[in-house]
């Protein structure tokens, strides 16, 4: 396997492993969508508890979100600041 090859494969995969990471963000919005309606359904069922069952949803809104954020930063990582693409530069030449 000559350099332009091994660095084409290296290349291909990270946008395959990107991919996978923005699917992430396709579950997250189900994963919001799931929370925000037990929240609705927690509420009909017990009014008193608005507030408590409101602040719940919030924290697990955030940290849902922050599922989804992640999953983004990994495949910007991945497509442009591969540190995969330095180390065979540096190991070809």
């Amino acid at each position: 396997m000559n350099a332009i090859e091994g660095l084409s494969v290296i290349i291909s995969v990270a946008h395959i492993a990107s991919a996978i990471a923005l699917l992430n963000g396709l579950f997250t919005t189900f994963g919001q969508a799931k929370i925000v309606s037990q929240a609705i359904e927690s509420i009909a069922r017990q009014p008193e508890a608005t507030g408590d069952i409101r602040t719940t949803m919030f924290v697990g809104l955030a940290m849902a979100e922050t599922s989804g954020i992640y999953g983004l930063l990994i495949s910007i990582v991945m497509l442009f600041a591969n540190p995969l693409v330095d180390i065979f530069v540096n190991f070809v030449s």
